[in-house]
């Protein structure tokens, strides 16, 4: 286990700021992307999948700090719940604005999410701190994941989604992130 004790903005330089920009871009695309929109924008399918705007930044937001929390915790973060970061036993809540849930909600949530995770990889002693990987189909087994290795799983899953918003963006309303 590690113990995280930041709680200022610690200065981060060479690859820990490499990493961090790259997420802090991808992090802005999706959020920029749900730029002006209403909350039932937000909620609102636009595409076969059930994916919405609100929905994916839920996602995002949850996937992160699942996996932020397995860099301090370990295995022990993800026991009890879905290892790909959903936090959640069913995964229509996990991909809709629910009733209750408003965009700026999950907005102000994700900033809290990813402020702790830029927290924890800045004070983190070192990247190469691993954990081994719970038991799932998906994971070779016996494998073990670095605090590098998990940051760039985030970027990476934050990346994709963001490019997911951008097209249901563009079918909501025309909108895009970018050109």
């Amino acid at each position: 286990m590690i113990t995280v004790t930041s709680t200022a903005k610690t200065s981060t330089t060479g690859e820990r700021a490499d990493l961090l920009e790259s997420l802090a871009k991808h992090r802005h695309f999706l959020r920029y992307t749900v730029r002006d929109l209403t909350d039932e924008q937000a909620a609102q399918r636009t595409t076969a999948s059930e994916l919405c705007l609100g929905g994916l930044v839920k996602h995002v937001s949850d996937t992160e700090r699942v996996w932020a929390d397995f860099i301090v915790r370990g295995t022990d973060a993800v026991r009890g719940g879905p290892v790909d970061g959903t936090g959640t036993d069913n995964r229509e809540k996990e991909f809709t604005l629910r009733g209750d849930e408003t965009l700026a909600g999950v907005l102000d949530r994700y900033a809290q999410i990813a402020h702790r995770t830029d927290e924890i990889v800045a004070s983190l002693p070192d990247l190469d701190i691993s954990h081994p990987l719970p038991p799932a189909p998906w994971f070779e087994p016996g494998s073990r994941w670095s605090a590098r290795r998990v940051l760039l799983h985030i970027i990476g899953e934050t990346a994709q989604h963001a490019g997911h918003a951008d097209i249901i963006r563009e079918a909501l309303d025309g909108a895009k992130t970018m050109g």
